[in-house]
């Protein structure tokens, strides 16, 4: 979540007059996140979060996004309810943008998750790749393995000011994870954004998961190798360690739902390699291309050096878990 386009209390006012929420009482912008605008909308009905779609996001990907959310929140799956307006439509239009308005979900995200958090992450991930499994609507994935070449080549001349070895690591790792990447494993429609701050906790209870906007169809097991390495690894950027016990309690949650097959668990070294160079390259490209008057928050590419060189260190599937 981050504010790139800033909406005046009218625009918000006009906005809402089209949805049957009541008056608009309160609202906020949120700083979090890169990817979309996102406010904090209180009406006279209820609480509810508005997402105008920038950047990565295309058009004819939100109905896709909107169902999936539907789906999932009708099958008592914790995702926000997408709301429709008085046209019977789920996309609307404001500041000359798309954007939908969802419910808004109790609960905080946590910077740092324990392990017993961890197994509830793992369950819902399951979950979610269950519940979705007979969805019609499939979307690629347009930033996996065929993206992240021609990403890195629109940042490979300045990336060195990020850190200098960052051109010869990247090189490296995508030449082995383009030689090794699996093709046969079991796939359907993934979260892909599985990070900390798009899961909610109340009271020592998994409450919500959020920002389904990189959703797509791929591999099952890319959705544990994200979450291996946004939710188990720990400590200062220069000095992340990797938190077996915290994987270990992920990949029970998760296996309590849905077993994986032993050609998933081959594959995760690899995955998870590639997972990480997935999330370096995007932050190193939103790092050098920072929209002005944009208020973002942008996170750190050197953390997923770090994680580079432990993947390289794993010798296969048990590493991560004993």
């Amino acid at each position: 979540m981050a504010v790139y386009t800033k909406l005046s209390e009218n625009q918000l006012k006009d906005f809402f007059s089209k949805y049957n929420l009541g008056k608009l009482i309160n609202y906020k912008e949120i700083k979090e996140g890169i990817e979309n605008t996102n406010y904090f909308i209180q009406t006279e009905k209820s609480k509810f979060i508005l997402t105008l779609y920038e950047k990565r996001v295309e058009s004819k990907d939100l109905p896709f996004f909107i169902s999936l959310m539907r789906n999932l929140f009708d099958k008592n799956f914790p995702a926000p309810e997408p709301i429709i307006n008085k046209n019977g439509n789920y996309i609307s239009e404001i500041s000359k943008k798309k954007a939908a308005v969802v419910s808004f979900l109790e609960g905080r995200a946590k910077k740092i998750l324990s392990p017993d958090e961890c197994y509830e992450v793992g369950v819902n991930a399951a979950k979610l790749h269950l519940i979705t499994k007979d969805l019609s609507g499939k979307r690629e994935n347009k930033l996996s393995i065929n993206s992240w070449r021609k990403i890195y080549n629109k940042v490979k001349k300045d990336c060195s000011k990020i850190h200098p070895n960052l051109p010869k690591v990247i090189e490296k790792n995508l030449d082995e994870i383009e030689k090794n990447w699996p093709k046969n494993i079991p796939s359907g429609i993934i979260h892909a954004d599985l990070f900390p701050d798009n899961i909610f906790f109340k009271d020592e209870k998994l409450s919500g998961i959020i920002d389904f906007y990189f959703s797509c169809y791929d591999f099952y097991a890319f959705e544990i190798a994200i979450c291996l390495n946004a939710l188990c690894f720990e400590g200062k950027s220069e000095n992340l360690s990797f938190n077996v016990t915290k994987a270990k309690k992920f990949i029970d949650g998760y296996s309590s739902i849905r077993k994986l097959t032993d050609d998933e668990k081959k594959s995760l070294k690899i995955l998870c390699k590639g997972a990480a160079i997935r999330f370096l390259l995007t932050r190193v490209f939103d790092y050098l291309n920072l929209i002005e008057g944009a208020i973002v928050k942008i996170k750190d590419p050197i953390e997923y050096l770090k994680r580079l060189e432990f993947h390289d260190n794993v010798k296969n599937y048990q590493d991560y878990f004993f």
